[in-house]
Parts: C-alpha cells; structure tokens; sequence
C-alpha cells in the first residue's frame, strides 16, 4: 500500500485553530483566550488574515495552568 506524502507530513504538523474555536476546545470563552493572550499566557502560532491561531497543545497548557491558579486561592 502506497502511502502519500503530503498525509504523512501533515500528520506531523500541529492543528492550528482560530481563537474562537480553540475557546470552544478547551470549554472556555472566547474572551478568555484573548485575555490569556493579553496576560502573555497563550501566544498566537500563527495568523489567517486579522484572525490569530491557536496550537490547541497550547490552549489546553494554558487552560491547565489557569484552573491551577484558581484552585490554590
């Protein structure tokens, strides 16, 4: 079986998302992932137009890390 190689190297690229659907990935708000970004706790990977993208690795981290601080309170 013969494989393609544009499938296996996109397999290996992460999954870039806009900020509103990363938002609805992690189950936060879209507000939220704009305020992490503006806290400098979740950076952009990348842009598609004016839209900012999101490694959903990163999301999840941030997420991670944000529910962390909230439970130490």
């Amino acid at each position: 079986m013969r494989t393609d190689l544009r499938t296996d190297l996109r397999a290996d690229l992460p999954t870039l998302l806009p900020g509103p659907l990363a938002a609805q990935e992690a189950g936060v708000a879209p507000a939220t992932i704009r305020k992490w970004v503006q806290l400098g706790r979740l950076r952009a990977a990348g842009k598609a137009g004016r839209a900012q993208l999101f490694r959903l690795d990163d999301v999840f981290a941030a997420e991670r890390a944000a529910a962390g601080r909230t439970r130490r309170r």
